[in-house]
Order: structure tokens, then sequence, then C-alpha cells
């Protein structure tokens, strides 16, 4: 973990590509032995998808920045791809976003079929969860810190999150949503995950309770700006260099920062949520430079 203290955010994300890359795919070969056919291979399908890998990093970085060491703490950042992937398998069909390109391949309802696809994305929440035990217990966790770490995760990943923001998102369709309410869809729909990763690295680490909190601040606010800037890439980036569709959101006339502020307010808006964001670590002494490096990354990132 000594290359996660002071690295770059590229040098960061590209750790966090290379050893939860093989995680992943040691997952998948393991999974679809276990369940031969065209489930075993749904699965490893969504789980050898190429991505950037932000949310580990996040992970990670928090996790250094507590104190941890220990490398074990790479199959929890995992766990928290393996929850991200399940989100992308579930927003990709064609009752939700109906997609069909995603990281520059085909959405798995796409290469295999929906229903298939509806079961991988289920399937991949108990593997998650399977993965964030067996890495803390091989961490030396306690059973009161896996607890909480798995309440976090699933949570996030749940009604009170990323479920409940993906609801609140289809419902607005159509709507023009003020900034507080879009504030609300997002802050489940895409900021519960990212905050779930910066407080299970704290949680992992045995941050105390001020450090923990500055987490969880900074995760907050940095789920806000993530998607800010996810906005503002729809609106202006092309198919190609995103790696989905670009232009999806206009297109289902969908509540976005971009609609609402303009593309420079937005950017400038994402600013402000990265500084309030790294502003909180700072104030309670938790290392930043890494994830100060993350944050400023989501914010000025082309795809």
């Amino acid at each position: 973990m000594s290359e996660v203290t002071h690295a770059s955010a590229a040098e960061l994300l590209e750790h966090s590509r290379q050893w939860v890359d093989a995680e992943l795919f040691a997952c998948a070969l393991r999974l679809e032995a276990e369940m031969p056919g065209r489930l075993g291979e749904a699965v490893a399908y969504a789980l050898r998808s190429p991505g950037k890998r932000v949310r580990p990093a996040l992970l990670l970085a928090a996790y250094a920045a507590a104190g941890g060491r220990d490398e074990a703490i790479i199959g929890v950042a995992t766990a928290v791809e393996i929850v991200h992937t399940y989100s992308l398998v579930h927003d990709d069909l064609p009752c939700m976003d109906d997609d069909a390109l995603r990281r520059g391949r085909p959405t798995t309802h796409i290469a295999f079929d929906t229903a298939l696809a509806t079961r991988v994305g289920y399937l991949l929440v108990p593997f998650a969860g399977e993965e964030l035990a067996r890495s803390a217990r091989a961490m030396g966790l306690p059973d009161t810190a896996i607890g909480a770490m798995a309440v976090e995760l699933f949570e996030a990943g749940g009604i009170r999150g990323m479920v409940g923001g993906q609801w609140l998102d289809l419902e607005a369709e159509g709507e023009r949503l003020d900034l507080q309410r879009l504030m609300a869809v997002h802050r489940g729909k895409t900021g519960a995950l990212i905050r779930a990763a910066v407080v299970l690295g704290g949680l992992a680490a045995g941050a105390p309770p001020g450090a923990l909190a500055a987490l969880r601040t900074y995760g907050e606010e940095l789920g806000l700006a993530f998607q800010v800037a996810d906005d503002v890439l729809d609106a202006t980036a092309t198919s190609e260099v995103l790696g989905k569709t670009a232009g999806k959101d206009a297109e289902v006339a969908k509540s976005t920062y971009v609609g609402l502020l303009g593309v420079e307010a937005a950017r400038e808006a994402a600013a402000r949520h990265e500084a309030l964001g790294v502003a909180a670590l700072q104030a309670a002494g938790v290392p930043s430079e890494a994830l100060a490096a993350l944050a400023r990354y989501i914010v000025t990132r082309s795809s």
C-alpha cells in the first residue's frame, strides 16, 4: 500500500485498475466454473467489463489516509466495484436507461438477453458480500467492523442509496427538477456508492470518529461533484470518447445540472463540491494529498 500514500491521480487509478482487475478476473473464472452455461458466461462478462476503477481508488486512498497498510484491502475495493457493476448492468436495462453501449462494448443485456442480465445484476450483490467478508477476515478485522462495513456497502447499493436514487430519477423523466430535488436524486443514484467507498476505507483502517466523519463528508461532496461532471460530459463529449451513448439525458428529457445551470455554471458547481470535500479532510487533519488528487481528476476528466 506504500504506492498509494503520495501517488498522483493517474498513478492511483493505474494501481487500482491493476489490482482490482486481477481480483475481478479471478472472481469471473471462479463463478464461470461454479455456474456453467450462459448464466456463468454472463456473470463473467459483466465482471470483466473494463473501467477506470475510480471507486476502488477512492477506497484505497481513504484506507491509506486513515493509516491502513494491509494489501488485503484490495478485496474490499473489489467488492465495491462488483456492486458498481451490478448497478450498471441494471441501469442499462430496457426498463431503465435502455442503453446498448457501456465502457466501449455491448451492455450485458445486448450481449446476452434482458432476463439473463437482470439475473446477473441480482447475483452480483451477494457475490460482493462474499468478497467483502473474505477480505475483511483476511485483514483480521473484528465481526463488529465487518458488520459495519457490510451495512455501509449494502445501504449504498439499496433503496436508501442507488436503488432509491434510480427510482427518483426515473420518476422525474420529463419533469424539470429544481436544484435541491436534483441533488436528492444524485446523492442516492451516484453519490451513495462513492461515499460508501471512502467510508469503507476509513472503517477498514479503524479511523477515529472525527476522521470518519470527514471522510463521509468528502465522499458526499465528491459524489455530487462526480455527477455534475458526468452531466457536463454527457452534454459535451461524444459516444466514442465516453464509451457509452452520449446525449441520453436530453433524449429522455431528464433533469441535469447542465440543463438547470448551463455548462460553465455546472463546471463551477463541480469545483465547489470538490473544494468542500477536500476542506473537510483538511479541517479534520486527515492526510488529503491522494484524495485531493482523485477529486481533481473526477471534476476535470474527459470521459
